[in-house]
C-alpha cells in the first residue's frame, strides 16, 4: 500500500510541475498566416506546371486573404507589408505578362513564395536552402577569374546575380538593412566593372570579400536556428526528471529509515 501511495505522490508532483511550464507562443504563427503560406506555395506549384490562369487566381485569392488579415490584425511591420506587397505585385505582373518566359514567371512567383515563408517562419526560412547553390556558383565564378575566361565569368556571374535576386526580398525580412546595402554595393561594383576585373589582381579579392559577406549571412541564420522555446522545454523537462528522481530517492530513504527504526523498536 505504501508503494502505491508513493507512486501516486510522484505522479501528482510530475503533473503539477508540467502545469507550471509556460507555453511559449510563436511571434507570428497563426492559422491565418499558415493559410497564406499554403496559398503562396500552391501558386508556385501551379506556375511550375504552366497553369498560368490558375496561378493568377491563386495570387488574387492570396491578396483577398492578406487584406482581410491586415484589416483586423496588426501582425506585420510596415517594412514587412511593403516587402510582401511588392513581391506579390511582381508575381502578378509576371504571370500576366506576354513578354516574359515561363522561367521568368516561375522566378518571380518563387521570390514571392520565399518572402511569405520568411515572414511566417520563425526559424530556418526556405531562402537559406539556396546557400549550397550560391556557393557553388561562386566557385565557378572564381575559377573563371583565375583562368581569365570572360565568357565563363559572364555566364557564372549572371547566374550568381539571378540567384541573389531570387532571395533578395527575403533577405530584407530577416537581415539588417546595412548588411544588405553592403552586399548590394559589392554586387553592383563587380557587375559595373566586370570587363576590367579580369585584368586586375584585385578582382579575386573583390569576389572573395563578397563571398565572405554572403556566407556570414547564412551563418547568422544558422545561429538563430535553435528555437528558444525548445531549449526551455528541454531544460524544464530535465529539471522535472531531476526533481522527480530526488523525490523518489528521498521517499525511499525515509521508508528505509522508518523500517530500521521499527525493527529496533521491536527488538527492544
Amino acid at each position: 500500500m505504501r508503494g502505491g501511495t508513493n507512486l501516486f505522490k510522484v505522479n501528482l508532483l510530475l503533473v503539477i510541475l508540467l502545469l507550471l511550464i509556460p507555453v511559449q507562443p510563436g511571434h507570428a504563427q497563426s492559422g491565418t498566416l499558415e493559410q497564406l503560406d499554403r496559398i503562396a506555395d500552391e501558386a508556385l506549384q501551379l506556375v511550375k506546371s504552366d497553369r498560368l490562369s490558375e496561378t493568377n487566381q491563386m495570387l488574387e485569392y492570396f491578396s483577398k486573404q492578406f487584406l482581410t488579415l491586415t484589416a483586423h490584425d496588426h501582425k506585420f511591420s510596415m517594412d514587412e507589408l511593403r516587402i510582401i506587397t511588392a513581391a506579390h505585385n511582381d508575381a502578378l505582373k509576371a504571370v500576366g505578362s506576354d513578354s516574359m518566359t515561363l522561367n521568368e514567371k516561375i522566378s518571380n512567383v518563387t521570390k514571392f513564395r520565399l518572402v511569405v515563408d520568411a515572414i511566417s517562419s520563425q526559424h530556418q526560412p526556405m531562402w537559406t536552402e539556396m546557400e549550397g547553390q550560391i556557393m557553388e556558383t561562386f566557385k565557378t565564378t572564381q575559377q573563371a577569374v583565375k583562368s581569365r575566361n570572360l565568357e565563363q565569368f559572364d555566364e557564372s556571374f549572371n547566374k550568381l546575380l539571378s540567384q541573389y535576386n531570387l532571395i533578395h526580398p527575403s533577405l530584407k525580412v530577416d537581415i539588417a538593412p546595412e548588411k544588405i546595402q553592403k552586399l548590394d554595393a559589392k554586387f553592383e561594383f563587380i557587375n559595373q566593372y566586370r570587363p576590367s576585373l579580369l585584368s586586375e589582381k584585385e578582382s579575386e579579392q573583390e569576389l572573395t570579400a563578397l563571398q565572405s559577406d554572403l556566407k556570414s549571412i547564412f551563418e547568422e541564420m544558422k545561429e538563430d536556428e535553435a528555437d528558444p522555446s525548445l531549449w526551455w522545454v528541454m531544460i524544464s523537462t530535465g529539471s522535472i526528471i531531476i526533481m522527480t528522481l530526488s523525490y523518489v530517492g528521498w521517499r525511499k530513504y525515509k521508508g528505509n529509515k522508518e523500517s530500521v527504526n521499527t525493527r529496533k523498536e521491536q527488538n527492544d
